[in-house]
């Protein structure tokens, strides 16, 4: 099974295709070149022209770098480490320099400034792999494994807590049922032990979600209808573990036992392009309440989803007049890097 041992964050070399390395790049390079132009500019009113003038350089040298840097990913992690940097530097020197040579064919600037340019593509390149290594430092596999046994404790109590209690409430009046409740429970209290660094595969989180479901219809009775709606989706894909289950435990908590009625969960989960796209609503009884008491459970996940994928992953709430959505989005293809030597 996939673990966060293997993640492309905790290798040195960032993974140029991932959308969070893209975009800390560009605001990097592009906050330097704000910097340089006021350095430059003769006064604040010809800043913006001049950053606009150094833009037109950058901007076609970092969208051609992050190309071939994206192409050249798995080249470059199957080097040394020092040696894969170097590489880095050369590109980027090399890059900036016959930028500099095609804007002064055009007359833009003068020839003289290509080893200047070169110069200062490759240490601002050096300051950018400095950044890397020392976050994928950050990202170790020890330290973001106490991160996420940190969440994930914060999940179990409340987990089993209302799982026992479900099981509870069934004692007296359902013996047989109960009998069976605790047997659906020690699957769950196994899926709660998991190493929160290993990843499970889609299909036995949504096991574990029906099963949870299960076990809270036995107390709820027809107070609690489910929709799932699978669509054609990736079932051995892997996931973090405990993504759906405490997203459903706050749709009955939150949404179905307030209601004397009940009220029906709809899951869907289905597979877009190179996205997995997951979806649970449920009504809400009073949403101000709803919104607040879901807001541990959400930020839990959000926080685990930040160090599973960074930025190529994301969760939304969407709150309407009697219904609760949350929605996460995830990266369907993940590679594993060869580990740095």
């Amino acid at each position: 099974m996939t673990s966060i041992r293997h993640f492309p964050a905790t290798h040195p070399l960032p993974d140029w295709r991932n959308f969070g390395v893209m975009l800390r790049v560009l605001l990097s390079i592009n906050i330097l070149a704000a910097l340089a132009a006021l350095v430059q500019a003769p006064d604040l009113a010809g800043w913006a022209s001049r950053y606009i003038e150094l833009a037109a350089v950058v901007e076609p040298l970092l969208l051609i770098g992050l190309g071939l840097l994206s192409l050249l990913r798995d080249a470059l992690w199957r080097l040394p480490l020092r040696l894969g940097q170097a590489c880095v530097l050369l590109m980027a020197g090399v890059l900036a320099g016959a930028m500099v040579l095609y804007a002064a064919s055009l007359g833009l600037t003068e020839t003289a400034g290509v080893w200047r340019g070169a110069l200062l593509a490759m240490a601002a390149t050096a300051a950018l792999l400095v950044y890397f290594e020392l976050r994928s430092g950050a990202m170790s596999p020890v330290l973001t494994e106490a991160r996420l046994a940190a969440l994930n404790a914060r999940i179990r109590p409340h987990f089993l807590f209302n799982s026992l209690n479900a099981v509870l409430s069934l004692i007296r009046a359902r013996p047989q049922q109960a009998e069976e409740a605790l047997e659906a429970l020690s699957d769950l209290f196994r899926a709660a032990m998991r190493d929160p660094a290993e990843m499970v595969s889609l299909a036995d989180e949504i096991a574990l979600g029906k099963q949870y479901l299960e076990l809270e219809s036995l107390r709820l009775g027809d107070r609690l209808a489910v929709d799932w709606q699978l669509g054609d989706i990736p079932a051995e894909m892997p996931i973090p573990p405990l993504l759906l289950q405490p997203l459903l435990e706050n749709a009955v908590y939150h949404g179905i036992e307030p209601a004397p009625e009940g009220g029906t969960i709809r899951i869907a989960i289905e597979q877009r392009g190179d996205e997995l796209r997951i979806a649970i609503l449920n009504p809400t009884a009073g949403q101000v309440q709803h919104a607040a008491g879901n807001q541990i459970a959400v930020a839990n996940i959000r926080e685990r989803l930040a160090l599973y994928y960074d930025l190529e992953a994301r969760l939304e709430i969407e709150t309407g007049d009697h219904s609760y959505e949350v929605r996460i989005v995830l990266p369907c293809q993940r590679r594993q890097p060869t580990q740095p030597r």
